[in-house]
């Protein structure tokens, strides 16, 4: 029975919607439930699958520089609703602030280590602008980690096994940092099961890219999906923010 029946498009839109659960959750959800739990999770499905078809497309685009520009361009117009969106409230009042660069900066930073690991020959000096981009990532959403992914999913070359570590590895990697130890027992086995919860998002990205991604995009509509998903970011992003500060 042939599995791999999605396109890349389809996998980025349902990319979309788990971020979207993802925002969702952390913008209006209380923390400790249930529900916040799953939407933020299932959410984590986005980032790894972003940084995957980086690396594709990366090697496909026509112009590099082309796709650098719309990276830096929507990164910068994403900018203000994502600080709107998430910052904190002050005195019980919404507010906006500074909150940390948002994910498309992170996918440019990922961008610029794709083109170190391809145009500087000389390694030393290709090992420190890379580890300076990981360094800029603590700044930005997704910090290091998405430069991770990006790394090992160049480095995989489109092998399904390096593939698959890959994904298991940042899981791995995601499940630890989001791990807390605690004295007693019972808050260690609670913290535990919150930490493997939460690589729930990758690890179930790893499985539609390996299982069931056909690498082909869809026949129609094209250039509609291409714009789209560079505008939904900064979209939806500016709705919840307006929203969080309205409710």
């Amino acid at each position: 029975m042939e599995l791999k029946v999605l396109n890349r498009d389809i996998i980025k839109y349902f990319a979309m919607f788990t971020m979207l659960l993802n925002h969702i959750g952390n913008i209006f959800l209380e923390p400790g439930t249930f529900l916040f739990t799953f939407f933020v999770d299932i959410g984590y499905f986005t980032a790894p699958v972003m940084c995957y078809f980086l690396v594709e497309g990366y090697h496909y685009t026509r112009s590099k520089k082309k796709y650098a520009a719309r990276l830096a361009v929507f990164a910068l117009l994403s900018e203000i609703p994502f600080c709107l969106a998430f910052s904190e409230t002050y005195n019980g009042e919404p507010y906006i602030s500074f909150c940390g660069f948002n994910m498309i900066f992170t996918l440019l930073l990922c961008f610029g280590i794709l083109c170190v690991m391809e145009y500087v020959k000389n390694g030393v000096i290709a090992a420190l602008l890379i580890v300076g981009l990981f360094f800029i990532s603590l700044f930005s959403d997704w910090a290091l980690i998405a430069p991770l992914f990006t790394v090992l999913f160049a480095l995989a070359k489109g092998d399904e096994d390096r593939i698959r570590n890959a994904f298991l590895f940042g899981a791995g990697l995601f499940a630890m940092q989001n791990f807390a130890p605690a004295y007693r027992m019972v808050f260690l086995i609670e913290n535990l099961f919150y930490a493997l919860f939460s690589a729930l998002g990758i690890l179930v990205a790893g499985i539609v890219i390996i299982y069931f991604y056909n690498g082909k995009r869809m026949e129609k509509g094209k250039t509609f999906s291409k714009w789209f998903f560079y505008l939904f970011y900064p979209v939806h992003l500016l709705i919840l923010g307006i929203l969080r500060i309205v409710m």
